[in-house]
């Protein structure tokens, strides 16, 4: 058995930040259409607090589609003294089904009707529950690294563009991937009690038509090692005994749609998609943390440090060293290509009509023949793009952030590369290896921390760049901004390992008080049908091992029960004792929410249901539970039997 790492305090802390599941835009694929309308799994921050004595550091994995800097800013102002955004990652899983409209910069509120002051408050208020409980948790642990491959979980759905790389990047990466899997692992007396999980493959099995709040496939794993594995219950009055964080790396340019379409690969199902990746997610992690204990996971005294710069990424030199041409460059402001509306085909179809994943002739020849022969600095920074959105929309309405976090963490033996940006494959390989030398260790001990602190679109070679597929188009600030990412990779790489300070640079302006950021509309108002009362059963209905039940619902909006559940599945004990056997948190329930049409549009119908497959027999009953202005309110079905 391999030695046990000590000389460190570890915490960790898990809540709900489920946000608005009925009527609110769902953030990712950016379809006016996808309104949630219900709830498969709740959405949960995971935080890991470490301390070595000297230094603090905490890591937040949540289960969102974005992160933002005003959520980042928000939650630090309420965390104790100590930690900072230095020390401080809040990072996302990137699911594209999560409620939208938590963020400051307008792009991403397009289709919830404006900011939502409800989801903002439950991702933020989340945040710091589970932040705040990992550090009352800190406690002496045992921490191991472990490296493994995990093959059968992604696929590249940027071909073209990363074949332009040189073959020597390539051949490190045969099938377009980056199958490393790692796993940094928390044990208490023997005891495993929280692990995180950094693997490249998009949050996207569920598609844009799904209309059911979900953490899909990372957050299924997360599920799946927690309490399908390990029996934990979210709802007990009990500490969770296991925290198992999934988290993203280099995903940029990786789909989970095996075959290359939404939905599709391994099956043609996207829940049993999501269901399956995720499984080979936890599952692998599971396999490195045997291995660990085992003796093959490299086992550390823990030692932290950390450093964060902001900079203006529409502005910024970048030195011939990290060009690659031997000549200096220079980036420019947020300039959305042609491509970018398009969206990646094999995770979600065209947003907006008239713009194709692959070429958009129209803009492609008016951006080379007008735009780019006016201007030389913009030529260099940006073409070939064909440009959609300028620049310069984003001086009338904030669209996007402009300046931007790069953070750089270590814990023991692993550094982050803390970065607001969907980096693809190759280029994490070259921030690895451009960090890795500086500080001393493989290319393997370094990781891309995509999707944290904030948020500002796509990262991709400048090979791949020249592509102009979905990525390239969606690298914001052109043709030279990975090489800026390196220089400023580096130098934060080159300021840890000599123990210097960096400078902290100009944050982006706090826009939480701008009248576009005061709040959506008001849903309209629920009222329970003539003759009928709120949580009044309408039907019980079996459709092969589903069962089913419908009730007289209010709005999920006016509370949005985190920490709660919608719903209960109740299996009966004895003599008038009911026990809770599943809740909206568990794979096997499903909650939707309707509401009616026409003269009955103020009426709204909730459809709780039950898939019983592997149910112990007995006799059952579900539970649904909502809320009106006047108070909660509670609905329970008939009886029935589920048969050995």
């Amino acid at each position: 058995m391999a030695s046990t790492g000590t000389g460190g305090l570890v915490g960790r802390g898990i809540a709900d930040i489920t946000g608005e599941i009925a009527e609110c835009g769902m953030l990712g694929y950016g379809m006016a259409f996808q309104q949630s309308a219900g709830l498969h799994t709740r959405l949960r921050a995971r935080a890991f607090a470490f301390s070595d004595g000297t230094e603090r550091l905490m890591i937040v994995v949540c289960d969102l589609p974005l992160m933002f800097g005003g959520v980042v800013r928000a939650v630090l102002a309420r965390l104790p003294r100590g930690y900072t955004e230095s020390n401080v990652m809040i990072t996302a899983t990137h699911t594209h089904c999560g409620p939208g409209g938590y963020a400051h910069h307008a792009l991403y509120n397009g289709n919830t009707g404006g900011f939502r002051t409800k989801t903002f408050a439950a991702v933020v208020d989340g945040i710091v529950e589970a932040a705040l409980a990992a550090h009352e948790d800190l406690a002496p642990a045992a921490l191991r690294l472990a490296h493994g491959r995990l093959e059968n979980a992604s696929a590249n759905r940027a071909r073209r563009a990363f074949d332009r790389n040189p073959a020597a990047d390539r051949a490190l990466f045969p099938g377009g991937v980056d199958p490393q899997t790692t796993l940094l692992s928390i044990e208490r007396d023997g005891r495993l009690v929280g692990a995180i999980n950094w693997f490249a493959v998009h949050n996207t099995s569920m598609t844009n038509r799904n209309r059911l709040v979900s953490g899909d496939n990372k957050g299924y794993a997360g599920y799946h090692w927690e309490r399908v594995l390990g029996g934990c219950d979210y709802l007990a009055d009990a500490p969770q005994e296991l925290i198992t964080a999934f988290a993203q790396t280099n995903a940029g340019d990786v789909s989970p749609n095996l075959n290359l379409r939404p939905g599709s690969g391994p099956t043609e199902d996207m829940a049993e998609n999501t269901r399956i990746i995720g499984t080979r997610q936890a599952d692998a992690a599971a396999a490195l943390a045997d291995k660990g204990r085992n003796g093959e996971g490299t086992s550390f005294d823990l030692v932290l440090d950390h450093r964060i710069t902001h900079v203006d990424l529409s502005d910024m030199r970048v030195l011939p060293a990290f060009t690659g041409d031997g000549r200096f460059h220079r980036t420019s402001g947020p300039t959305g290509g042609a491509t970018s509306p398009a969206g990646a085909i094999p995770d979600g179809p065209t947003y907006f009509k008239g713009f194709g994943a692959e070429r958009n002739r129209v803009l492609g020849a008016l951006s080379r023949g007008v735009v780019y022969p006016l201007s030389r600095r913009l030529r260099d920074a940006q073409a070939p793009k064909p440009m959609a959105l300028p620049a310069s929309a984003n001086r009338v309405v904030p669209l996007v952030q402009r300046r931007l976090p790069v953070q750089l963490l270590r814990i023991g033996p692993l550094y982050l590369i803390g970065l607001p940006f969907e980096v693809t494959v190759n280029a994490g390989l070259r921030l690895r290896r451009t960090v890795a030398p500086i500080l001393g260790v493989a290319w393997q001990d370094v990781l891309v921390a995509g999707y944290s602190n904030a948020y500002g679109h796509y990262t991709t070679t400048p090979e791949e760049y020249d592509a102009q597929m979905y990525e390239g188009g969606s690298t914001l600030f052109g043709r030279w901004q990975l090489p800026a990412l390196q220089q400023i990779a580096a130098g934060l790489a080159e300021a840890m390992r000599d123990g210097r300070p960096v400078e902290r640079g100009e944050p982006e302006p706090d826009l939480a008080g701008r009248r576009f950021n005061r709040g959506a509309a008001a849903a309209a108002p629920v009222l329970a049908p003539p003759g009928r009362v709120f949580g009044q059963p309408l039907s019980l209905s079996r459709t092969g091992s589903v069962v089913a039940a419908e009730f007289v619902a209010g709005h999920p909006s006016t509370e949005l029960r985190r920490g709660g559940t919608y719903l209960e599945v109740e299996r009966e004990a004895g003599a008038d004792v009911w026990t809770r056997v599943a809740d909206d948190g568990d794979w096997a329930t499903r909650l939707h929410w309707t509401r009616g049409t026409g003269p009955r549009k103020r009426y709204a119908v909730a459809r709780v249901e039950w898939d019983t497959t592997g149910a112990a027999a007995g006799r059952y009953r579900l539970r649904f539970h909502g809320d009106t202005e006047d108070g909660p309110f509670t609905g329970v079905s008939e009886a029935f039997d589920v048969p050995a």
